[in-house]
C-alpha cells in the first residue's frame, strides 16, 4: 500500500517538472528582453513617440506593417527562417478589424525590409512564444506597427539561448552610427577669475535645438537613432524628439 501511494506522488512530482522548467524558462527569456529592450511609450492615439525607447534593425524581409487608424495591428510570425502572415493570420486580422467596422483592404499598409528601422513598444513572453510589438516613424505622415511572433511548441519552452538566438536572426538594438560610444571629454577651458562660483548650466525638458546650444554651446558631436537626434557634451548628452528635449543623460 505504502510503495503504491509513494509511486503516485513521485508520478505527480515528475508531472510538474516540465510545467516548472517552462515557467522558469519564460522568466528568463522575460528578463532578458527586459534588460536589452526598453520599452518606447506612445501618446494615447497612438500618433506620436512620448518616451524613446529601443531602436532595432530588421534583418529579415517580409514584414508588413499597418497604418495605426487599424484597430488591431497583425500578428506575422518567425518560423523556419522566414516572416510570413498566412491564411490564418490574415483571417485572423480581418475578423478583429470587422469588429470596427474596417477591412484590411481600407489600412494603408507598408512592407519593411532588411536594414530599416522602428521603435519597440512592446513585448510579451506566452505560453506559446515571444510576441513583439513594433512602431514606426513617420512615412508620407503615417506611422505603422505589427506584432511579430517568435512561436514555440507549447508545453516545450527552449532554453533561454535559443531564444534570444532566433530572435537576433530578425532584429537587434541599433546603438546609433556610433556604436554607443561617448566622445573623449575635451580639456577643459581656461575659466575667468570667479567663473567656478557662477551657477551650473542647466536645461529642461522641452527646450529647443537653439535653446540648448545657447546654453551649454555647440555639441562636440551629433547623432542619430530613429526619430531621436542626441547632442553630445562632454558630461551629458541630450537627446531630442521632434527638435525638443525629450531627455538628458
Amino acid at each position: 500500500m505504502r510503495s503504491k501511494v509513494f509511486l503516485a506522488l513521485l508520478a505527480a512530482l515528475v508531472g510538474t517538472l516540465p510545467c516548472a522548467y517552462g515557467q522558469d524558462q519564460k522568466t528568463e527569456v522575460q528578463r532578458r528582453l527586459m534588460s536589452q529592450f526598453a520599452k518606447t511609450e506612445l501618446t494615447a492615439d497612438l500618433s506620436d513617440v512620448k518616451k524613446a525607447g529601443s531602436v532595432v534593425e530588421l534583418h529579415q524581409n517580409g514584414l508588413t506593417m499597418c497604418s495605426t487608424e487599424a484597430k488591431n495591428p497583425p500578428t506575422f510570425s518567425y518560423k523556419d527562417g522566414k516572416i510570413s502572415c498566412g491564411f490564418g493570420c490574415q483571417l485572423a486580422w480581418r475578423m478583429a478589424l470587422n469588429q470596427y467596422g474596417q477591412t484590411p483592404e481600407n489600412i494603408p499598409q507598408r512592407k519593411f525590409v532588411s536594414g530599416e528601422k522602428f521603435w519597440v513598444t512592446d513585448y510579451e513572453v506566452r505560453n506559446d512564444g515571444v510576441v513583439f510589438l513594433f512602431y514606426s516613424d513617420p512615412y508620407d505622415d503615417v506611422r505603422y506597427y505589427v506584432q511579430l511572433k517568435f512561436p514555440v511548441q507549447k508545453g516545450k519552452f527552449p532554453p533561454t539561448d535559443e531564444v534570444m538566438k532566433t530572435i537576433a536572426e530578425v532584429l537587434t538594438v541599433d546603438n546609433g552610427s556610433d556604436g554607443g560610444q561617448q566622445p573623449e571629454p575635451a580639456a577643459p577651458a581656461a575659466q575667468p577669475s570667479g567663473a567656478a562660483d557662477a551657477a551650473p548650466k542647466t536645461i529642461a525638458l522641452g527646450q529647443t535645438k537653439d535653446e540648448v546650444v545657447a546654453i551649454l554651446g555647440k555639441p562636440q558631436k551629433t547623432a542619430y537613432l530613429g526619430a531621436k537626434e542626441i547632442y553630445y557634451y562632454p558630461d551629458m548628452k541630450v537627446i531630442f524628439l521632434d527638435g525638443k528635449v525629450a531627455d538628458v543623460q
